[in-house]
Formats: structure tokens, C-alpha cells, sequence
């Protein structure tokens, strides 16, 4: 069986003011051509298909002529869930109609989705809360999918029976995983688990999220999900979240981030994104490979000391987004901001750093404004409070900011 991972695809986000949908479809129709060239039996995507709760007319017609091509007329299945930047309504409302097509979408992690067919011939034979199972006109054997779309911890707990506050998430859903697995996950299918949740490997540092992402756990008691919390008749996990691909353990089942759609920020320059290719059967240990996407623009921060060399650099990278730095002895004319704009329209933002800087502010209180936003925070919450933000207050700050982009 042929399985396609893909995930946070965040249809309608925008770099700063400048639309990507474009380079989404593009993109899409790259993967939907991969599905093709590999006879893929099923696509799964791992949350954040939308960028936000209510997404443009333009961004939701996009994802649904997207998710048809890829059934290829009902022969292929695919499954969505839900991530943290989707509606979990938004994503269940559609489901009669994405039926008949192939597709099933999962949009709170106690969703229930109905037996009976789906596409050309696609049965989901069996279903009950966070887990259905698949049966292909091509294989004599069933897929089995653990499914957990994004919820936050309050409404997580309250899904999985949590009896007080101080119940750890990530023991509630070891034992939620451990009995669907028990129950239905034997060497007579297929198994795997789909996601969109914060996970690694215990004892390992912490993934970084991305930047100018919700963060999705909450403040005060957040926790990450342990690769250990998931039950060893799993073959394959396939999360979402996190836009840098990622294997979380290789001494257990392949536990992948696929990568987001396209590098969303320029924190994420330089990222080459892909999909997943999952060849697998029963009772044996999955072969995966990843598929790199080439659609899209690629991002670059880049630095200059004169205006002449932005300019040659700019004139041979024009199918591109750029965040520019200029370093100079002085503040920038507009004249020049001017001419660099005109040279490239794919400026997201021009940085100036000035190198005698300390000629116009006090000793000690240059501010090099090429920082991230969360470093210029940290030290403007330092210069006013005397003291560095604690984690829950970063924590605070980003997902605040977050909220920002997405009004």
C-alpha cells in the first residue's frame, strides 16, 4: 500500500503583504502529479490545510478542487484532519459532499466518521471516535488510522476523560492510542497514526515551532507528547505542525513531520520543503521516503554594505522573496530604499543597520533591528523591566503576536 503524507498546507497565508496562492497551487499541483507518477493508494494531510478560522472564498476553493484532483475521480482515498489554525466545524462541514469524491476529513479528535463508501469502491468498514478503518479495492487487507486533529488541552482532557486538572495529556493520550491499537491495530492490517500535536523524542531537545506560528500548547502545565506514549503496533506516524521535516525516532516506527507547503517565514529560509512517500504492509516495518517539492519561491535574507551590490544580487534573484539588510554609515536615503524597490518586487522588507550607530542613541543602546522579533522583545522587556522574560511571558508574547498576523 501507497501512502502519501503531506501536511500544513495553510492555504491563504500571506508573507507580510504579498499573497502566496499562486505558489500554493503550484505547489499542489505538483503533489497531485506525485500522487499520479506514484499510483498513490491514499494522501493523508496532517492539519493546518487553512491558514485561518475563516478562511478567504479564494482559499477555500482552492483546497477543494485540490482535494478532488488528488482522489483522481474517487479511486484514490484522502483523509484530512484538522490543525490548530483550522475551524474543527469548518473542516467536518463539508463532509457528505466530500464523501462522494474520497475524501474524509476529521475535524475534532472525538470525530466520528460514518461507515459505508467512500469514492470508487473506498469503504470506511469501521469507525468510532479517533479511528476508522479503510478497506481499498486493491488490497485484500485494511487500513487502520489513528486519527487526532488538533484540540487544546481543555478540550483534549475533557475528550479523553481527564478526572482532574493535573492529569498529564500525554499519558491520557498513551492510553487512548493503547487502546484503539490493542482493540483494532494487528499484523492482519495496516496501521497508522495521524496528528497535528507537539512531539519528540523524551530527554532530546525541543524542536523549535515556527516562527510567526500559534504555539500549540498552552501556557502554564504545556506539554509535549512523547515518542514512548505511542503503542508499538503503529508502523507509521504522520504529524503536522511543525513546517521543518523531521524524523522524531528512528528507534521505534518512522514518527515524521513531513514539512509544511512552502517556507511560510523568513526563519524558515533556506528549508527545502517535501512529502512523504509510506510503502508498506502488514506485519512488516514500513520503507518511507521523502519527495522534495521544487514549486514555489524560495526565501532569502540577505545583507549589503553597498546599494551597488544589493542591486547585481537583486537583478539575478528575481523569482524570489527577499528580507534585506543594509548596513551603512548612515540612515538610508529614500532615494535608495527607492531605487532597490524598483530593482526587485519581491522586497518583504528592507532592514537598515547602521554601523555608527552609537553616534545617534547612547552608548550601549544600538538596536540592530536585523534581530527576530522575539529577540527585540526579549530586550525591550529587559531595558524596561530590568530582568528577562520569563517562559510563560515569551510564550504570551508569540502567541499574541501570532493572532496579529492573522487579523
Amino acid at each position: 500500500m501507497k501512502i502519501l503524507h503531506t501536511a500544513d498546507w495553510h492555504i491563504g497565508k500571506r508573507l507580510d503583504r504579498f499573497s502566496r496562492l499562486e505558489e500554493q497551487k503550484a505547489v499542489l499541483d505538483e503533489i497531485i502529479q506525485v500522487a499520479e507518477d506514484h499510483e498513490i493508494d491514499v494522501v493523508l494531510v496532517a492539519g493546518d490545510v487553512f491558514d485561518a478560522y475563516n478562511p478567504s472564498t479564494e482559499s477555500i476553493e482552492l483546497l477543494y478542487k485540490s482535494l478532488k484532483l488528488l482522489t483522481s475521480g474517487g479511486k484514490r482515498a484522502v483523509v484530512a484532519i484538522a490543525g490548530n489554525h483550522d475551524s474543527p466545524d469548518r473542516i467536518d462541514a463539508p463532509d457528505s459532499l466530500a464523501r462522494a469524491c474520497g475524501i474524509v476529513f476529521a475535524g475534532y479528535p472525538h470525530a466520528h466518521v460514518a461507515v459505508g463508501e467512500v469514492g470508487s469502491g473506498i469503504y470506511v468498514s469501521h469507525s468510532e471516535p479517533g479511528y476508522l478503518e479503510l478497506k481499498l479495492p486493491k488490497y485484500d487487507y485494511p487500513l487502520r488510522l489513528l486519527l487526532t486533529p488538533y484540540a487544546n488541552e481543555y478540550r483534549m482532557k475533557t475528550y479523553l476523560g481527564a478526572k482532574n486538572e493535573e492529569d498529564e495529556l500525554r499519558l491520557l493520550l498513551e492510553q487512548h492510542w493503547r487502546q484503539l491499537a490493542d482493540k483494532y491495530c494487528d499484523a492482519a492490517g495496516v496501521n497508522i497514526l495521524m496528528a497535528h500535536l507537539f512531539m519528540m523524542k523524551k530527554g532530546e531537545p525541543r524542536p523549535e515551532e515556527p516562527a510567526d506560528e500559534k504555539p500549540i500548547l498552552h501556557i502554564g502545565g504545556a506539554q509535549a507528547i512523547y515518542s514512548e506514549n505511542l503503542p508499538e503496533q503503529l508502523q507509521y506516524v504522520a504529524l503536522g505542525h511543525l513546517h521543518r521535516y523531521q524524523e522524531i525516532d528512528k528507534a521505534r516506527m518512522p514518527i515524521v513531520y513531513s514539512s509544511s507547503l512552502l517556507s511560510y517565514s523568513f526563519a524558515e529560509a533556506g528549508q527545502q520543503k517535501y512529502t512523504v512517500l509510506v510503502d508498506v504492509e502488514p506485519g512488516r516495518a514500513a520503507k518511507f521516503e521523502r519527495l522534495a517539492i521544487s514549486a514555489g519561491k524560495p526565501l532569502y535574507r540577505k545583507r549589503f554594505e553597498t546599494s551597488e551590490t544589493a542591486i547585481a544580487w537583486l537583478s539575478q534573484h528575481l523569482d524570489a522573496w527577499v528580507e534585506l539588510t543594509m548596513v551603512s554609515d548612515d540612515f538610508m536615503r529614500a532615494e535608495e530604499r527607492r531605487l532597490l524597490l524598483q530593482t526587485h518586487g519581491g522586497i518583504v522588507a528592507i532592514i537598515p543597520e547602521v554601523r555608527n550607530g552609537q553616534t545617534f542613541t547612547k552608548e550601549g543602546e544600538v538596536i540592530d533591528l536585523s534581530q527576530s522579533v522575539d529577540e527585540l522583545f526579549k530586550q525591550y522587556f529587559a531595558h524596561r523591566t530590568g530582568q528577562q522574560p520569563n517562559p510563560e511571558i515569551l510564550a504570551l508574547f508569540k502567541e499574541v503576536r501570532a493572532e496579529q498576523i492573522e487579523e
